[in-house]
């Protein structure tokens, strides 16, 4: 067993896995809405609408953190204004916003001689980097996101499967949809640093989606996802210093793993199910002809 156990003998390692257990735990519960609303779109865009924001920061000594909320704020804020001023739909806006924030990212890099921070560690994460303090924000905006989950999952689950209904019982599904949008820049924004702005979808989108091949209800799927996606860290951490790849990829490579292996193995298990022999009947042998009453024959 020294080979699960090494790993996790040094501080940067348990600090790595401290960091992914909550990363994966803020993102699956965040993760299932996104897939319920199917706003997976959305999380990819913010996470790769970060990269001006981080740039920025980065040159000016400011905390990356900050500087990935702003530039996510923004490009939320910027979202919603070009939707009502163009009329564009909701996929067109996001993808246009996509785009132009990160084409602005690497134009700020590309065109700072003082960029001292390698761009990879911002695209892909350090998750081996992970410091006390990044941990500490990363603890608080999973109770956030928890705390948020659990007030606001009535006015969530309405205004997805049934906004009218929402609207009549005064649960105000505009509200609810400002605040789930806001609930995943925060899993976004909190997890970059674990595993990147590229890779941040990955754990978002994979833990919940391999869960919901178990489970029917929102809360085993949220449950499901944070252990499945604790797993994905742990694996990918131990492959990551076994073999020596990049952790962050690492870790986004088991999770999306994970969703082939869970429907592969739900596939093979609803066949199966479907091939066994049904309960035995008990069968009787119909009575013959000669055996039925007959009709009395006159002499």
């Amino acid at each position: 067993m020294t080979w699960l156990t090494d790993p996790f003998s040094v501080d940067f390692m348990l600090r790595a896995l401290a960091a992914g257990v909550l990363a994966a735990v803020l993102c699956a519960v965040v993760g299932t809405w996104v897939l319920v609303r199917g706003m997976a779109f959305l999380g990819e865009a913010l996470a790769h609408g970060m990269l001006p924001g981080v740039a920025l920061a980065t040159l000016t000594g400011a905390p990356a953190v900050l500087g990935a909320a702003v530039s996510a704020g923004a490009m939320v804020l910027g979202v919603g204004v070009l939707r009502r001023r163009s009329g564009l739909s909701y996929d067109t806006a996001i993808g246009l916003l996509f785009v132009g924030m990160l084409a602005l990212g690497v134009i700020i890099v590309s065109g700072s001689r003082s960029f001292a921070t390698d761009v990879t560690a911002i695209l892909f994460g350090d998750v081996l980097a992970v410091t006390p303090v990044d941990l500490g924000t990363l603890a608080v905006a999973t109770v956030v996101a928890l705390l948020v989950a659990v007030v606001f999952h009535r006015p969530f689950t309405a205004a997805a499967f049934d906004p009218r209904k929402a609207t009549t019982l005064g649960l105000r599904p505009r509200l609810a949809e400002v605040v789930l949008v806001a609930l995943v820049t925060l899993a976004v924004v909190a997890s970059y640093r674990a595993v990147g702005t590229l890779l941040v979808v990955g754990l978002l989108l994979a833990p919940a989606a391999a869960a919901r091949a178990w489970t029917g209800g929102l809360l085993a799927t949220m449950a499901l996802g944070a252990v499945l996606g604790s797993a994905a860290v742990l694996a990918g951490l131990l492959v990551s210093w076994h073999l020596g790849t990049a952790a962050g990829a690492s870790i986004a490579a088991v999770a999306v793993t994970v969703v082939a292996l869970s429907h592969t193995l739900r596939l093979v298990h609803v066949r199966t199910t479907r091939k066994e022999p049904c309960s035995t009947h008990r069968t009787t042998a119909p009575h013959s002809a000669s055996a039925s009453p007959q009709p009395s024959r006159s002499a």
